[in-house]
């Protein structure tokens, strides 16, 4: 249904579709046959009584040829498509998935087959099987058949090694139900995108051979049609015009077709940005509340007041963070804890200014230094990276595997400061030392997949502090790294907070890294944060029933793994 709102490809697939009928009903809608000859219509006109597009130099009805021509035409085009998908999305299925030496030699023939020209190999078969079309659209899609292997291998390598295919097997799945199940699910968007091109180059091969004289003038496809029309150009002009047409608008509909197919497709993938409609309501809804938000506090250095944010959900907006205040002041670490969905990425997503596109920031407001962020996007995009830096969860996730580890931190700090190249290397080999990485010169011509996680943890940690920030936003900073490096990640952004007199917003759902690092914590749940105190206060005397129970949860947790041999 989403392919139909888009106009052109509504078009094209109606234009498809009608070409596809055609085919079928070629022997009910056809005023004549493909062979009847009037010689009272030789050349005949357009518009001609009888003959609607005009006659041939045959005196054969030049409508009824192209009806009859498109099922020879759709037939070559799906004899493509047919042998291509059978060699190359099958072998490329099974390389993918099983690997090993079967990978090695289909990759080799089809590295042997992409080599080959494709046009000069079907005249050189004409030499052996005269003009048989099928035969030459089998050979065609042979050539074809390497873009479907290329496509189907890499989905699936990709598919492979997914968890859940893992998952599969131990529960006792067969290949065959694996493959059935989860990685033919994978691969149905590209081959589908794929089919309409290559379905369209079938049409175009086609008539292209035939046109050069290498197919069979009796079978009357489109390009039988078009080679013969061209012969007689000189006595009828116009007569090339109508398979030139029929020929160009089917290839360039199925092509239209097929990307937007793959703009539909992905878009299926990707959450929905909001609608107008449902901004225009959510913000009247809002302004219908009358609320007021509470002005920043001038001693605090990062102050979010009023904050409010919601994602469509169908047709409606669900608000997720219901107008949050929250106040950092310089030197302090903030915790910010609570339970999977609580709302406590959203709120760093929003003083980042990367909250994903389907959001919508009803209200509120994040001051940095008085200053609201979110009224200007210049001032956002001034800030970020600059005055507040982010430390992300998953260190390996966010470096890139192309570049080195000095690359990545010398390009984002010299996007952020004025430093020449010197003086920047200078700064990150004193930083990578101080973060406690050891030989930081040789580590900076290291790629990521060369070092540890804890080590990559405290290079994005470097990268956070290069450009001197004012605040450091910290989302699950040691979600990913064990027991032994996570405390000496939180020792280091400890001692960093304190030299440099950094305000830290610390994301965690764990109590024992908030009561190790912070000094003041907010407690969030569904949206809301339902208590806010130091340390000690909550610990000692936490007021809010969700806040004991997060507190009780925990240290059952703990005595479990004190109990535990």
């Amino acid at each position: 249904m989403r392919l139909l709102h888009n106009p052109q490809a509504a078009i094209c697939l109606v234009f498809v579709a009608f070409v596809g009928l055609v085919a079928v009903f070629a022997p009910l809608l056809a005023p004549y046959s493909a062979t009847f000859t009037d010689l009272k219509a030789v050349d005949a006109p357009v518009f001609s009584s009888g003959h609607l597009l005009g006659g041939d130099a045959s005196g054969r009805d030049v409508l009824s040829r192209l009806i009859w021509g498109t099922r020879q035409s759709a037939l070559a085009s799906l004899i493509v498509l047919g042998v291509s998908l059978a060699v190359g999305a099958v072998s490329g299925l099974v390389a993918g998935f099983y690997r090993g030496r079967f990978e090695a030699v289909s990759g080799f023939a089809t590295d042997v087959v992409m080599s080959l020209p494709g046009v000069v190999l079907l005249i050189a078969l004409y030499s052996l099987t005269g003009p048989d079309i099928p035969v030459a659209m089998s050979v065609f899609g042979l050539l074809v058949a390497p873009g479907y292997y290329r496509l189907v291998r890499g989905v699936v390598v990709g598919v492979r090694g997914e968890l859940y295919v893992d998952a599969a097997r131990v529960v006792g799945l067969s290949d065959l139900r694996i493959v059935g199940r989860h990685v033919l699910w994978a691969v149905r968007v590209p081959v589908v995108i794929q089919s309409s091109f290559v379905l369209a180059a079938g049409i175009g091969i086609e008539a292209g051979v035939t046109f050069l004289g290498l197919g069979d003038a009796n079978a009357g496809s489109w390009g039988v049609v078009l080679q013969q029309a061209f012969e007689n150009v000189y006595n009828n002009p116009v007569g090339i015009v109508w398979p030139a047409l029929v020929i160009s608008l089917t290839i360039l509909s199925l092509i239209l077709l097929g990307n937007a197919l793959s703009d539909v497709l992905q878009a299926s993938a990707r959450s929905k940005p909001v609608t107008a409609r449902q901004r225009r309501a959510a913000l009247a809804r809002v302004a219908a509340e009358g609320k007021q938000p509470a002005p920043a506090a001038q001693e605090a250095i990062l102050s979010l007041r009023g904050l409010r944010i919601a994602y469509p959900q169908g047709e409606e907006m669900r608000e997720v963070v219901h107008g949050v205040d929250l106040d950092v002041r310089r030197g302090e670490i903030h915790g910010l804890v609570g339970e999977s969905g609580s709302g406590k990425s959203q709120i760093v997503f929003s003083v980042l200014g990367i909250l994903p596109r389907e959001a919508l920031t009803l209200a509120g407001s994040v001051h940095l230094d008085g200053a609201d962020l979110l009224a200007d996007e210049r001032l956002m995009r001034a800030a970020r990276g600059r005055r507040i830096a982010y430390v992300p969860q998953e260190p390996m996730s966010n470096l890139d595997p192309c570049f080195t580890i000095g690359r990545q931190l010398l390009y984002g700090l010299r996007a952020t400061t004025d430093l020449g190249s010197d003086e920047a290397r200078e700064r990150i080999v004193a930083l990578l030392t101080r973060v406690g990485i050891r030989d930081p010169e040789r580590v900076m011509d290291l790629y990521p997949h060369q070092i540890s996680g804890g080590m990559a943890q405290r290079v994005l940690i470097c990268g956070a502090v290069a450009s001197d920030p004012d605040v450091i936003v910290a989302d699950e900073p040691t979600t990913a790294l064990d027991v032994t490096v996570q405390a000496e990640v939180l020792e280091l952004m400890r001692e960093l907070a304190r030299e440099r007199g950094l305000a830290m917003i610390i994301v965690t759902h764990n109590l024992g890294v908030v009561a190790d690092l912070c000094d003041t914590v907010s407690v969030m749940k569904d949206g809301w944060i339902v208590e806010r105190a130091s340390v000690d206060d909550l610990f000692d005397a936490p007021r809010e029933p969700y806040t004991k129970e997060l507190l009780s949860a925990s240290r059952r947790v703990e005595l479990m793994e004190i109990e535990t041999p």
